[in-house]
């Protein structure tokens, strides 16, 4: 199997996809939303404690056990024997399960993301019924634009390893960095973006323990970063044993946070200009009036403030949340399609068009029950599941894989790496505290 499996190019093709399959809405959407209702600046440090303390060793964890397994999420987790190989499978399909719950909702989200893009374009070619229809939430707006979306991404998928993944990531990567940059710089000049920067970097230091705040913290570190799903599994899979896995590690987790710190300096001052000019964000009792729908409501008020220059943001804005929308959905398709290429069901074509029709049918549910299932699904998979097939991983690594096993997996891009002081901390650390910590927010959050 692991001759016909598809293989990075690069060390920055595979910096490139996995930091796109971190940096995604998890970052530009969800960050600022979660910093928003949780304190502000209690929540970013939070996140940042949890991000190194509990992700990073997590996902050095993911990329171990892809590598070693060279294979799809549900057999490389098959280690161990007897139960523990039976438990290790079943997690591996609850990670399966997990990806594809988050692309059904995240594909509706990325679809709004398409319409915002294309309504300013729309409008000044003089189709105002276009654009109406791109920015109103209806059934059937949400479902073709859904469609779209899904249908880019499979497109990507389709090409594979190379000719998809890498390819397009190491395109999109760069282009969104500078769309952020360039947003950054000039929303930091609008009235009232100086009280909602003094609200991002100012911690509330009595809320930095409260359960809530912890919980969404850490379910926002480990769905930043893509944990608990098996992407960053598939994507150490396709790494070659030249590669030293830590050093990956640690500049994914880099670019990550970096991309969340950059995404708050630019949504947060935002909203609170759109305060500035009479937009409610809040409701009474302090917390966002739709954080769901935050980037939709707020910032197009926003915009719409400000003339012909308000458009030109807008869809500069909206491109730059459709293009970290394709780089993470792209690693959350390719987790279920490649489990079904690799047991032989399909080939690629097929498994690509057979897998996003099905996640497209639980779209399609979604949408049609949007105000129960929407929030529900979101706070299931994020906030639980993520976490906790992370928390197997972590195991899985710290007790079924023997010590030896261990090394010789990173030893073969890291030659000196027993001497490290990573090797005399991360194996015990993702042993026993990583998955205790991880124990004892969930314990904390009851």
């Amino acid at each position: 199997m692991a001759q016909v499996r598809g293989r990075f190019a690069s060390r920055l093709g595979f910096l490139m996809a996995a930091a796109g399959s971190a940096v995604g809405l998890g970052n530009v959407w969800g960050f600022p939303s979660q910093t928003a209702n949780n304190g502000g600046g209690a929540f970013v440090v939070m996140y940042l404690v949890l991000a190194f303390l509990l992700a990073w060793p997590a996902l050095m964890a993911e990329l171990v056990i892809g590598r070693h397994g060279q294979a799809n999420i549900v057999t490389s987790m098959s280690l161990g024997r007897g139960i523990t190989k039976r438990f290790g499978a079943l997690a591996g399909w609850a990670g399966m399960l997990t990806a594809s719950l988050i692309l059904a909702f995240y594909a509706i989200v990325a679809g709004w993301l398409l319409g915002y893009t294309a309504a300013p374009v729309s409008e000044a070619l003089g189709m105002s019924s276009a654009a109406s229809w791109l920015t109103t939430f209806d059934f059937t707006r949400n479902v073709s634009l859904t469609a779209v979306f899904l249908a880019l991404t499979m497109a990507i998928v389709v090409g594979g390893v190379r000719g998809g993944i890498e390819k397009w990531s190491t395109r999109l990567m760069p282009l969104l960095l500078m769309l952020l940059v360039g947003l950054i710089g000039y929303v930091l000049t609008l009235p009232g973006a100086d009280e909602g920067l003094s609200v991002y970097l100012t911690p509330q230091w009595d809320r930095i323990f409260d359960a809530d705040l912890m919980l969404s913290a850490m379910g926002q570190a480990f769905f930043s970063l893509s944990l608990g799903v098996g992407a960053m599994l598939i994507y150490g899979s396709y790494l070659g044993p030249e590669q030293n896995l830590p050093r990956l590690g640690v500049l994914v987790t880099l670019i990550d946070v970096g991309i969340a710190f950059l995404a708050g300096l630019l949504v947060i001052p935002a909203m609170y200009a759109a305060r500035h000019l009479g937009v409610e964000i809040f409701d009474a009792d302090g917390l966002l009036k739709s954080s769901d729908t935050l980037l939709f409501d707020t910032l197009p008020a926003l915009f719409g403030q400000m003339g012909g220059a308000g458009d030109i943001l807008m869809v500069a804005f909206f491109a730059l949340m459709s293009v970290a929308g394709i780089t993470s959905s792209i690693s959350m398709l390719e987790v279920p399609v490649s489990f079904v290429v690799e047991r032989g069901w399909l080939g690629r074509r097929a498994a690509t068009l057979a897998v996003g029709a099905a996640i497209m049918a639980i779209s399609l549910t979604i949408a049609a029950n949007f105000g129960a299932l929407f929030g529900l699904v979101i706070m299931l998979t994020t906030q639980y599941s993520q976490p906790l097939v992370a928390l197997v991983m972590c195991l899985l690594v710290g007790w079924a894989m023997s010590r030896h096993a261990l090394l010789k997996e990173i030893q073969s891009g890291a030659p000196d790496i027993e001497s490290s002081l990573f090797w005399k901390i991360w194996p015990w650390y993702v042993r026993l505290i990583c998955p205790l910590c991880i124990a004892l927010v969930f314990a904390h959050s009851l």
